[in-house]
Protein backbone atom coordinates (compact mmCIF):
# COMPACT_ATOMS: atom_id res chain seq x y z
CA UNK A 1 0.00 0.00 0.00
CA UNK A 2 1.38 3.40 -1.01
CA UNK A 3 2.18 5.82 1.78
CA UNK A 4 -0.13 8.56 0.48
CA UNK A 5 -3.12 6.24 0.82
CA UNK A 6 -2.38 5.15 4.37
CA UNK A 7 -4.22 7.01 7.13
CA UNK A 8 -5.14 6.53 10.80
CA UNK A 9 -8.67 7.58 11.67
CA UNK A 10 -9.60 9.32 14.92
CA UNK A 11 -11.09 6.08 16.25
CA UNK A 12 -7.92 4.15 15.46
CA UNK A 13 -5.71 6.80 17.07
CA UNK A 14 -7.77 6.78 20.28
CA UNK A 15 -7.58 2.99 20.45
CA UNK A 16 -3.81 3.11 20.00
CA UNK A 17 -3.49 5.70 22.78
CA UNK A 18 -5.63 3.65 25.18
CA UNK A 19 -3.72 0.44 24.43
CA UNK A 20 -0.41 2.22 24.93
CA UNK A 21 -1.65 3.52 28.29
CA UNK A 22 -2.63 -0.03 29.27
CA UNK A 23 0.79 -1.38 28.30
CA UNK A 24 -0.36 -3.39 25.27
CA UNK A 25 2.37 -3.96 22.69
CA UNK A 26 2.00 -2.28 19.27
CA UNK A 27 1.97 -5.65 17.49
CA UNK A 28 -0.98 -6.80 19.60
CA UNK A 29 -2.77 -3.52 18.93
CA UNK A 30 -2.34 -3.93 15.19
CA UNK A 31 -3.51 -7.55 15.28
CA UNK A 32 -6.68 -6.44 17.09
CA UNK A 33 -7.45 -4.09 14.18
CA UNK A 34 -6.83 -6.91 11.71
CA UNK A 35 -9.15 -9.26 13.59
CA UNK A 36 -11.86 -6.59 13.82
CA UNK A 37 -12.08 -6.00 10.04
CA UNK A 38 -11.30 -9.55 8.91
CA UNK A 39 -7.86 -9.26 7.33
CA UNK A 40 -4.87 -7.09 6.52
CA UNK A 41 -6.26 -6.04 3.15
CA UNK A 42 -9.27 -4.40 4.75
CA UNK A 43 -7.10 -1.89 6.63
CA UNK A 44 -5.83 1.34 5.11
CA UNK A 45 -2.68 1.30 7.26
CA UNK A 46 0.06 -1.12 8.26
CA UNK A 47 1.74 -2.05 11.53
CA UNK A 48 4.55 0.41 10.88
CA UNK A 49 2.02 3.25 10.91
CA UNK A 50 0.87 2.19 14.37
CA UNK A 51 4.43 2.15 15.67
CA UNK A 52 5.23 5.50 14.07
CA UNK A 53 2.15 7.09 15.65
CA UNK A 54 3.14 5.81 19.08
CA UNK A 55 6.70 7.08 18.76
CA UNK A 56 5.86 10.45 17.15
CA UNK A 57 2.61 11.38 18.87
CA UNK A 58 2.02 9.32 22.03
CA UNK A 59 5.59 9.26 23.36
CA UNK A 60 6.93 12.35 21.64
CA UNK A 61 7.27 14.81 24.52
CA UNK A 62 10.57 16.60 24.10
CA UNK A 63 12.78 17.47 27.03
CA UNK A 64 11.88 21.15 26.67
CA UNK A 65 8.18 20.34 27.02
CA UNK A 66 8.49 17.99 29.99
CA UNK A 67 8.09 20.75 32.57
CA UNK A 68 5.21 22.36 30.67
CA UNK A 69 3.38 19.06 30.35
CA UNK A 70 3.94 18.39 34.04
CA UNK A 71 2.47 21.78 34.94
CA UNK A 72 -0.53 21.22 32.67
CA UNK A 73 -1.03 17.82 34.25
CA UNK A 74 -1.17 19.38 37.72
CA UNK A 75 -3.70 21.97 36.52
CA UNK A 76 -5.93 19.28 35.03
CA UNK A 77 -5.75 17.37 38.30
CA UNK A 78 -6.79 20.52 40.19
CA UNK A 79 -9.77 21.07 37.89
CA UNK A 80 -10.81 17.46 38.26
CA UNK A 81 -10.48 17.33 42.06
CA UNK A 82 -10.77 20.47 44.18
CA UNK A 83 -9.08 18.65 47.08
CA UNK A 84 -5.93 18.30 44.99
CA UNK A 85 -3.13 20.72 45.84
CA UNK A 86 0.38 21.24 44.53
CA UNK A 87 3.30 23.58 44.93
CA UNK A 88 6.36 24.09 42.77
CA UNK A 89 9.65 25.65 43.83
CA UNK A 90 11.43 27.23 40.88
CA UNK A 91 14.96 28.38 40.15
CA UNK A 92 15.78 31.84 38.80
CA UNK A 93 15.55 30.53 35.24
CA UNK A 94 12.05 29.09 35.92
CA UNK A 95 13.34 25.52 36.02
CA UNK A 96 11.63 23.22 38.50
CA UNK A 97 13.65 22.59 41.65
CA UNK A 98 11.12 20.87 43.92
CA UNK A 99 7.57 19.65 43.35
CA UNK A 100 4.90 18.56 45.81
CA UNK A 101 1.36 17.40 45.21
CA UNK A 102 -1.31 15.65 47.27
CA UNK A 103 -4.97 14.69 46.89
CA UNK A 104 -7.71 13.84 49.37
CA UNK A 105 -6.58 10.23 49.60
CA UNK A 106 -2.98 11.04 50.42
CA UNK A 107 -4.13 13.65 52.96
CA UNK A 108 -6.23 11.03 54.75
CA UNK A 109 -3.32 8.58 54.72
CA UNK A 110 -1.06 11.24 56.19
CA UNK A 111 -3.62 12.03 58.91
CA UNK A 112 -3.91 8.35 59.83
CA UNK A 113 -0.29 7.21 59.73
CA UNK A 114 1.37 10.52 60.57
CA UNK A 115 4.18 10.05 58.04
CA UNK A 116 5.57 12.35 55.41
CA UNK A 117 4.32 11.14 52.05
CA UNK A 118 7.00 11.37 49.38
CA UNK A 119 6.72 10.73 45.67
CA UNK A 120 9.33 9.66 43.16
CA UNK A 121 9.45 8.79 39.48
CA UNK A 122 7.62 5.52 40.11
CA UNK A 123 4.49 7.25 41.40
CA UNK A 124 2.70 6.92 38.08
CA UNK A 125 3.04 3.13 38.28
CA UNK A 126 1.07 2.91 41.50
CA UNK A 127 -2.16 2.65 39.57
CA UNK A 128 -1.03 -0.61 37.93
CA UNK A 129 -0.30 -2.22 41.31
CA UNK A 130 -3.76 -1.49 42.72
CA UNK A 131 -5.11 -4.93 41.76
CA UNK A 132 -2.11 -6.67 43.34
CA UNK A 133 -2.70 -4.73 46.56
CA UNK A 134 -6.33 -5.84 46.66
CA UNK A 135 -5.33 -9.46 46.13
CA UNK A 136 -2.73 -9.12 48.89
CA UNK A 137 -5.34 -7.68 51.27
CA UNK A 138 -7.67 -10.60 50.54
CA UNK A 139 -4.86 -13.11 51.13
CA UNK A 140 -4.16 -11.56 54.54
CA UNK A 141 -7.63 -12.63 55.72
CA UNK A 142 -8.11 -15.96 53.96
CA UNK A 143 -4.57 -17.41 53.97
CA UNK A 144 -2.19 -18.14 56.84
CA UNK A 145 1.60 -18.24 56.66
CA UNK A 146 2.86 -21.07 58.93
CA UNK A 147 5.21 -20.20 61.76
CA UNK A 148 8.87 -21.17 61.45
CA UNK A 149 9.29 -21.74 65.21
CA UNK A 150 7.23 -22.90 68.17
CA UNK A 151 7.35 -19.45 69.74
CA UNK A 152 4.05 -18.07 71.00
CA UNK A 153 5.35 -14.58 70.22
CA UNK A 154 5.66 -15.48 66.55
CA UNK A 155 2.10 -16.81 66.64
CA UNK A 156 1.02 -13.50 68.15
CA UNK A 157 2.47 -11.62 65.18
CA UNK A 158 1.00 -14.20 62.79
CA UNK A 159 -2.57 -13.46 63.86
CA UNK A 160 -2.20 -9.68 63.69
CA UNK A 161 0.24 -8.65 60.96
CA UNK A 162 -0.21 -8.69 57.20
CA UNK A 163 1.68 -11.30 55.23
CA UNK A 164 4.21 -8.79 53.96
CA UNK A 165 5.11 -7.57 57.43
CA UNK A 166 4.95 -11.02 59.02
CA UNK A 167 7.58 -12.31 56.58
CA UNK A 168 9.95 -9.62 57.86
CA UNK A 169 9.21 -10.70 61.43
CA UNK A 170 9.92 -14.32 60.51
CA UNK A 171 13.31 -13.31 59.13
CA UNK A 172 14.22 -12.06 62.61
CA UNK A 173 13.02 -15.30 64.22
CA UNK A 174 15.26 -17.27 61.84
CA UNK A 175 18.20 -15.03 62.68
CA UNK A 176 17.62 -15.59 66.40
CA UNK A 177 19.20 -19.03 65.98
CA UNK A 178 22.62 -17.40 65.56
CA UNK A 179 22.29 -15.34 68.75
CA UNK A 180 23.26 -16.17 72.34
CA UNK A 181 22.27 -14.16 75.42
CA UNK A 182 24.30 -13.37 78.54
CA UNK A 183 23.19 -11.38 81.59
CA UNK A 184 25.53 -8.47 82.32
CA UNK A 185 23.77 -6.52 85.06
CA UNK A 186 20.49 -6.63 86.94
CA UNK A 187 18.84 -4.27 89.44
CA UNK A 188 15.30 -4.90 90.70
CA UNK A 189 13.17 -5.34 87.58
CA UNK A 190 15.67 -3.81 85.14
CA UNK A 191 18.27 -6.00 83.42
CA UNK A 192 21.06 -5.43 80.93
CA UNK A 193 22.04 -8.25 78.59
CA UNK A 194 24.73 -8.78 76.02
CA UNK A 195 23.49 -10.58 72.92
CA UNK A 196 26.15 -11.96 70.64
CA UNK A 197 25.34 -12.67 67.01
CA UNK A 198 27.50 -15.02 64.97
CA UNK A 199 28.13 -13.43 61.58
CA UNK A 200 30.74 -15.90 60.30
CA UNK A 201 32.41 -18.96 61.79
CA UNK A 202 34.74 -16.87 63.94
CA UNK A 203 33.13 -13.41 63.75
CA UNK A 204 30.67 -12.17 66.36
CA UNK A 205 28.88 -8.88 66.89
CA UNK A 206 27.76 -7.93 70.38
CA UNK A 207 24.69 -5.82 71.19
CA UNK A 208 23.52 -4.37 74.49
CA UNK A 209 19.85 -5.13 75.13
CA UNK A 210 17.89 -3.81 78.13
CA UNK A 211 14.71 -5.32 79.54
CA UNK A 212 12.19 -3.89 82.01
CA UNK A 213 10.01 -6.73 83.28
CA UNK A 214 7.48 -4.41 84.97
CA UNK A 215 6.88 -2.19 81.94
CA UNK A 216 7.37 -5.17 79.58
CA UNK A 217 9.75 -3.04 77.57
CA UNK A 218 12.79 -4.22 75.64
CA UNK A 219 15.30 -2.07 73.77
CA UNK A 220 18.23 -3.11 71.63
CA UNK A 221 21.33 -1.20 70.64
CA UNK A 222 20.74 -1.93 66.94
CA UNK A 223 17.52 0.18 67.00
CA UNK A 224 15.82 -1.94 64.37
CA UNK A 225 12.39 -1.49 65.94
CA UNK A 226 12.81 2.28 66.19
CA UNK A 227 13.85 2.55 62.54
CA UNK A 228 11.89 -0.26 60.84
CA UNK A 229 9.12 -1.13 63.28
CA UNK A 230 10.25 -4.75 63.60
CA UNK A 231 11.58 -6.37 66.76
CA UNK A 232 15.15 -7.46 66.11
CA UNK A 233 16.56 -10.94 66.57
CA UNK A 234 18.54 -9.76 69.58
CA UNK A 235 15.42 -8.58 71.43
CA UNK A 236 13.56 -11.76 70.48
CA UNK A 237 16.45 -13.84 71.82
CA UNK A 238 16.31 -11.96 75.11
CA UNK A 239 12.54 -12.46 75.38
CA UNK A 240 13.02 -16.18 74.83
CA UNK A 241 15.74 -16.19 77.50
CA UNK A 242 13.30 -14.49 79.91
CA UNK A 243 10.57 -16.96 78.86
CA UNK A 244 8.19 -14.20 77.80
CA UNK A 245 5.16 -15.62 75.97
CA UNK A 246 3.50 -12.40 74.77
CA UNK A 247 4.99 -9.06 73.76
CA UNK A 248 3.52 -5.72 74.73
CA UNK A 249 1.07 -4.15 72.30
CA UNK A 250 3.51 -1.27 71.83
CA UNK A 251 5.55 -3.61 69.62
CA UNK A 252 2.58 -4.46 67.39
CA UNK A 253 2.13 -1.40 65.21
CA UNK A 254 -1.40 -0.82 64.00
CA UNK A 255 -0.29 0.43 60.60
CA UNK A 256 0.69 -3.13 59.60
CA UNK A 257 -2.29 -4.84 61.16
CA UNK A 258 -4.49 -6.73 58.72
CA UNK A 259 -7.58 -5.44 60.53
CA UNK A 260 -6.69 -1.77 60.46
CA UNK A 261 -9.42 0.46 59.03
CA UNK A 262 -7.70 2.48 56.37
CA UNK A 263 -10.00 5.39 55.71
CA UNK A 264 -7.88 6.64 52.86
CA UNK A 265 -8.57 3.49 50.82
CA UNK A 266 -12.26 4.45 50.61
CA UNK A 267 -11.42 7.86 49.16
CA UNK A 268 -11.24 7.93 45.40
CA UNK A 269 -7.75 8.50 44.13
CA UNK A 270 -7.07 11.22 41.59
CA UNK A 271 -5.48 8.52 39.40
CA UNK A 272 -8.54 6.25 39.30
CA UNK A 273 -9.55 7.79 35.96
CA UNK A 274 -7.35 8.57 33.02
CA UNK A 275 -6.73 12.24 32.41
CA UNK A 276 -7.68 12.44 28.75
CA UNK A 277 -7.23 15.44 26.54
CA UNK A 278 -10.55 17.32 26.07
CA UNK A 279 -10.82 16.31 22.41
CA UNK A 280 -10.15 12.64 23.12
CA UNK A 281 -12.59 12.68 26.02
CA UNK A 282 -15.36 14.18 23.88
CA UNK A 283 -14.64 11.65 21.16
CA UNK A 284 -14.92 8.71 23.58
CA UNK A 285 -18.22 10.04 24.93
CA UNK A 286 -19.66 10.40 21.42
CA UNK A 287 -18.52 6.92 20.42
CA UNK A 288 -20.09 5.44 23.52
CA UNK A 289 -23.42 7.17 22.85
CA UNK A 290 -23.47 6.25 19.16
CA UNK A 291 -22.85 2.53 19.69
CA UNK A 292 -26.44 1.82 20.71
CA UNK A 293 -27.82 3.78 17.74
CA UNK A 294 -25.57 1.99 15.26
CA UNK A 295 -26.40 -1.40 16.74
CA UNK A 296 -30.14 -0.69 16.56
CA UNK A 297 -29.98 0.62 12.97
CA UNK A 298 -27.85 -2.26 11.68
CA UNK A 299 -30.52 -4.81 12.59
CA UNK A 300 -32.76 -3.74 9.69
CA UNK A 301 -32.23 -2.64 6.10
CA UNK A 302 -35.01 -0.07 6.53
CA UNK A 303 -33.42 1.57 9.55
CA UNK A 304 -29.92 1.82 8.09
CA UNK A 305 -30.78 4.45 5.41
CA UNK A 306 -32.54 6.53 8.07
CA UNK A 307 -29.36 6.70 10.11
CA UNK A 308 -27.29 7.53 7.01
CA UNK A 309 -29.66 10.39 6.17
CA UNK A 310 -29.52 11.73 9.70
CA UNK A 311 -25.74 11.47 9.64
CA UNK A 312 -25.50 13.49 6.42
CA UNK A 313 -27.82 16.20 7.77
CA UNK A 314 -25.85 16.50 11.00
CA UNK A 315 -22.56 16.73 9.10
CA UNK A 316 -23.90 19.57 6.93
CA UNK A 317 -25.17 21.45 9.99
CA UNK A 318 -21.87 21.07 11.85
CA UNK A 319 -19.82 22.18 8.83
CA UNK A 320 -21.97 25.32 8.49
CA UNK A 321 -21.52 26.11 12.18
CA UNK A 322 -17.79 25.56 11.92
CA UNK A 323 -17.58 27.87 8.91
CA UNK A 324 -19.38 30.66 10.80
CA UNK A 325 -16.99 30.42 13.74
CA UNK A 326 -13.90 30.32 11.58
CA UNK A 327 -11.53 33.14 12.39
CA UNK A 328 -12.82 33.70 15.92
CA UNK A 329 -10.96 32.65 19.05
CA UNK A 330 -11.75 32.38 22.73
CA UNK A 331 -9.70 32.32 25.92
CA UNK A 332 -10.87 29.97 28.64
CA UNK A 333 -9.89 30.03 32.29
CA UNK A 334 -7.72 26.99 31.59
CA UNK A 335 -5.70 28.91 29.02
CA UNK A 336 -5.25 31.77 31.47
CA UNK A 337 -3.93 29.40 34.11
CA UNK A 338 -1.59 27.80 31.61
CA UNK A 339 0.14 31.10 30.87
CA UNK A 340 2.54 30.73 33.77
CA UNK A 341 2.87 27.00 33.16
CA UNK A 342 4.17 27.57 29.64
CA UNK A 343 7.16 29.41 31.09
CA UNK A 344 8.31 26.39 33.11
CA UNK A 345 11.64 24.81 32.25
CA UNK A 346 12.81 21.27 32.87
CA UNK A 347 15.39 20.68 35.63
CA UNK A 348 19.03 20.50 34.64
CA UNK A 349 20.13 17.07 33.51
CA UNK A 350 22.04 15.22 36.22
CA UNK A 351 24.71 12.72 35.25
CA UNK A 352 23.63 9.28 36.43
CA UNK A 353 25.90 6.78 38.10
CA UNK A 354 27.26 3.83 36.17
CA UNK A 355 27.84 3.32 32.47
CA UNK A 356 25.38 4.86 29.98
CA UNK A 357 22.57 2.76 28.57
CA UNK A 358 23.94 3.10 25.04
CA UNK A 359 27.59 2.19 25.59
CA UNK A 360 29.98 3.29 22.91
CA UNK A 361 31.77 0.26 21.58
CA UNK A 362 35.51 0.03 21.86
CA UNK A 363 37.89 -0.46 18.99
CA UNK A 364 37.97 -4.17 19.74
CA UNK A 365 34.18 -4.35 19.34
CA UNK A 366 34.60 -2.90 15.89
Amino acid sequence: MLKQYRKLSMSVRCTIEHNEEAGIRPSKTYQSFVAAVGGHRELNFIEKDVRNYIMREVRNISEQDNAKEFGKYLLRMKEKNQNFLFELELEDDQSIKLAFWADARSKAAFEYFGDIISFDTTYNTNRSSEQRERESDAADFYMVIPCVTKSSIEAQFQHVYTHQKFRKVQAQFRGKVNCFTRLMNSALDYSVYEVGEQIFSSTFNNFAVTYDSVAAQVKCQCLLFESRGTLCRHALGLLSFERVTQVSLRYILERWSKRVKKRHTHIKSSHDELLLQPRSKRFDELVFCSQNICKFASESEELTPILHCAYDNVMVEMEELKAKRKGTCSLSHEDANLESVNELQSPLRVRTRGHPKNRLGSKLDK
